[in-house]
């Protein structure tokens, strides 16, 4: 009970420092990119991964995950596409522990719009059409995280972790932002139970925007825009908390799990919202064949919207998964959709996880 009103007066005093951050006018979506997911076991459970998270991708999804690990070295890559295949998103990531007690893991995030075609050219000095001088360049996003996992001595199935993340955000040569933050996270197991925390951008991720005006300020000027200034962005901090259990039944197992993500920048459409924070919940399960054979399903991205006829219904995002394990090598594919399931096509991904032992061992 100590802990459960620790955790509950940290979240309140969490939200308050996230709710005087939003005082500054700071966007409401910001990095967005790091809130799709990686790994496309995790895509396949929408998700749900805070408490159960037990591998090289706890580097992203709750670092004191990375505990879990029971190889030497382990390693993911991952790629999927978006939009019909206009933005693609890659992800790889490396662990390996100091000792039984500690444990580090970096990550690399991409996430990018490429052969952006630059028009500015189009025309020549004569007026004439010319597309040999049509130019291309790419908006991208890169994250880069650098874990850390330990394990305290004094509490039994305690473990605790944290991100440091350094961000670039780039849109060809016009504009260029960095940025930095900080993510904290726990796990705790209660005999079958797994319990878990991430508490991402606790202070607040800041990203310097830098723009090179000199290239837009006359296509602006001619097209009655606003020359963008110099300036800086913050990422607000956000909360998410999560159960997992794993039934076992002779040669099969289930695994349940629910995240519900909090966040602290007015309402938002989601099922529990209010001007304080906003509760966004969802659910996974992952079905297993002697852990060898995965299937996965999952639900969330719950919102309410309205029709033509001013009615209001609720839509939901599914998701669906399987994968297999081959020694030391695990491959996961996903069936995820990024937007309402009635209008916005479903998006492939693909991931592959390899462990490797030390040979001295």
């Amino acid at each position: 009970m100590n802990s459960l009103k620790f955790l509950t007066l940290f979240i309140l005093f969490f939200g308050s420092l996230a709710g005087s951050l939003a005082q500054d006018n700071t966007p409401k979506f910001s990095n967005e990119f790091l809130a799709i997911g990686v790994n496309a076991r995790a895509l396949g459970m929408s998700n749900a991964q805070v408490a159960n998270v037990n591998d090289v991708t706890s580097g992203y999804w709750n670092p004191a995950g990375l505990l879990n690990i029971k190889s030497k070295y382990q390693g993911s890559l991952m790629h999927a596409e978006y939009f019909a295949g206009i933005a693609k998103f890659d992800y790889a990531s490396f662990a390996t522990p100091i000792d039984s007690f500690n444990h580090i893991a970096i990550s690399v995030i991409r996430f990018a719009i490429d052969d952006i075609p630059d028009t500015r050219f189009l025309y020549d000095a004569n007026g004439r059409l010319n597309y040999d001088n049509i130019r291309f360049f790419s908006a991208a996003d890169y994250a880069f995280l650098f874990s850390y996992a330990h394990r305290p001595k004094a509490i039994k199935g305690l473990r605790l972790g944290g991100n440091f993340k350094i961000i670039n955000r780039n849109v060809g040569n016009f504009a260029n932002a960095w940025g930095f933050g900080l993510d904290v996270g726990a796990q705790l197991s209660v005999k079958k139970w797994n319990f878990g925390l991430m508490l991402r951008d606790i202070t607040g991720t800041f990203n310097a925007w830098a723009h090179n005006t000199e290239l837009v300020a006359d296509i602006f000027t001619q097209t009655g825009n606003e020359i963008p200034q110099n300036s800086v962005e913050i990422t607000l901090p956000r909360a998410i908390i999560g159960a997992s259990r794993l039934f076992r039944f002779n040669k099969f197992g289930l695994l349940t799990a629910l995240d519900v993500d909090i966040t602290f920048d007015g309402k938002r459409n989601v099922p529990i919202r209010s001007d304080f924070a906003s509760l966004d919940p969802h659910l996974g399960l992952e079905f297993d064949y002697k852990q060898l054979i995965y299937m996965r399903f999952g639900i969330g991205q719950l919102q309410q919207v309205k029709d033509f006829d001013s009615s209001k219904s609720w839509t939901y995002q599914p998701n669906f998964g399987v994968g297999i394990k081959l020694n030391n090598i695990e491959i996961d594919y996903a069936l995820a959709d990024i937007g309402d399931k009635a209008e916005s096509p479903y998006s492939h991904i693909f991931s592959i996880k390899a462990s490797f032992e030390d040979k001295k061992r």
